[in-house]
């Protein structure tokens, strides 16, 4: 874009006060002294038009695309403007996905692997961007660039190319400001006081901490959302269940006897979503036990998962499955799985427990101290799953919202053990995490809680804590 065509965008965007100068505080909760509202341009054909001719020219030639999506809502007529005029076919990322009809997240006619433009009206963290990247993505589009009118130059920028996508800006606000400056537009003090906001507001957004660097936390999806992005039956089953019972707690039933275990599971099953055996550690397992634990689970509406960890080839973990005295398959919902054998593991289970409807997580990332699930098996853990998405229904993980590319596709469920009110660990390496904690800061969406419940004067009491929290903490991370 020229420096003449910039000067006039901005003066006219001045003109019709979609930039305002004063006190004002954001949605991030921080007070600026500069408030840019482009939902103004709806109201002035002209400009809306020069946007979006303007907002295409400014990409570099080569910029491939072959959809363009706006972020909704300011953004949804700028990319109109753009789709009609350039015949691009344009798609809609919808905010509330709907429970009825389609029940999509992207509406459109697309095909997997196209590439899609994102464009925005402004960004600041880029946190709007990513959430409509996340869906996009999710439905097997390519999204590797976004273009904006307005970069506020507040970390959006390194956020996305963190994430793998590339920010093209018509107008950065430094530049909006010198150009109002030498317009007359605006005082030396405004200026001063914009641009040294700007310059501290940069360095917090885009800083690293000790280190690590600083990730735009984006909205989470709810899990009705979600459902309809699940591929598998039980991956699906097990978000409906979580929404209708307002829980995401699985009870982790590492006890001495099966009777006990379904003693404890008849209290505790109100209030989870989801319970997970070491079938192997109960010394007076009978061929029924499967039988009876069904039947609790459906009383309750919670899913059982065995914790088998299967690691062998795929012939030997489909006879572990389906076979021996455990016969895991016939009352095991959901079973998981290590990929140290390779992605054959994954056919393996398939081949048996798609069938019957089952789901299988696999292990990501572990809970103990100095274990070697991280890094290049996490990301491989990943990429299998994303190829098994019709079994694979999720990962066993510790903290996903610190893999490179987070967050990984919305579809799949995030289970985390080693969950107590406290924070700690034990002689054995188990680290310990809060509800609050494992659900908000580190992206997952079960929280899998043994001992906080096992020992537990009242079990059925300290399952509804857990669940009250760790439910609290979901409904924080959608807001």
């Amino acid at each position: 874009m020229s420096s003449n065509s910039m000067e006039s965008l901005i003066l006219q965007l001045h003109e019709i006060s979609a930039v305002k100068f004063g006190n004002f505080k954001l949605k991030s909760g921080i007070s600026s002294p500069v408030y840019i509202d482009l939902r103004l341009i709806v109201s002035y054909p002209s400009l809306l038009r020069q946007i979006s001719k303007t907002i295409i020219s400014s990409l570099p030639s080569t910029t491939k695309y072959d959809l363009v999506c706006g972020v909704p809502y300011t953004a949804l007529p700028i990319a109109t403007c753009v789709s009609v005029s350039n015949d691009v076919p344009m798609l809609m990322r919808r905010k509330e996905i709907k429970d009825y009809g389609t029940a999509k997240a992207i509406e459109g006619n697309f095909k997997k692997d196209e590439i899609c433009l994102i464009i925005e009206d402004l960004v600041t963290s880029g946190a709007s961007v990513l959430e409509t990247a996340v869906p996009l993505r999710a439905a097997g589009l390519v999204v590797t660039d976004a273009v904006v009118l307005i970069d506020r130059e507040q970390g959006g920028r390194e956020n996305l190319k963190e994430n793998g996508i590339e920010l093209h800006a018509m107008i950065k606000l430094s530049e909006m400001v010198r150009v109002l400056r030498e317009k007359g537009k605006l005082d030396e003090e405004t200026e001063r006081v914009v641009m040294k906001f700007l310059e501290e507001n940069k360095k917090v957004a885009a800083s690293n901490l000790g280190g690590v660097r600083v990730r735009v936390r984006v909205k989470g999806l709810k899990y009705e959302e979600r459902a309809n992005l699940m591929k598998n039956e039980t991956g699906r089953k097990l978000f409906q269940v979580m929404v209708k019972k307002e829980s995401n707690l699985c009870w982790a039933a590492d006890v001495a006897t099966a009777a006990e275990l379904l003693q404890i599971a008849e209290k505790v099953g109100p209030e989870i979503c989801l319970l997970k055996t070491h079938v192997d550690i109960l010394p007076d397992f009978t061929p029924d036990f499967g039988s009876k634990l069904r039947a609790i689970a459906e009383k309750h509406n919670f899913l059982i998962f065995e914790d088998r960890k299967f690691a062998d080839i795929g012939n030997t973990v489909t006879m572990q499955a389906e076979g021996g005295i455990f016969r895991i398959l016939d009352w095991a919902d959901i079973i998981n799985a290590h990929i140290i054998s390779g992605p054959g593991i994954v056919d393996g289970l398939k081949l048996k427990g798609l069938p019957r409807g089952r789901g299988l997580l696999l292990l990501a990332e572990m809970s103990s101290a100095g274990n070697l699930a991280k890094g290049d098996y996490t990301a491989a853990a990943v990429k299998i799953a994303e190829d098994h998405s019709d079994f694979v229904i999720g990962f066993i993980s510790v903290n996903p919202a610190s893999w490179p590319g987070a967050p990984v596709n919305p579809a799949f469920i995030q289970a985390t053990p080693g969950v107590q009110m406290v924070k700690g660990g034990d002689d054995l390496g188990q680290q310990y995490n809060t509800p609050y904690s494992v659900i908000y800061d580190r992206g997952s969406d079960i929280i899998i809680v043994g001992r906080g419940i096992i020992k537990a004067a009242d079990p059925a009491l300290a399952a509804r804590e857990y669940r009250l929290q760790g439910w609290e903490a979901y409904l924080a991370k959608c807001s």
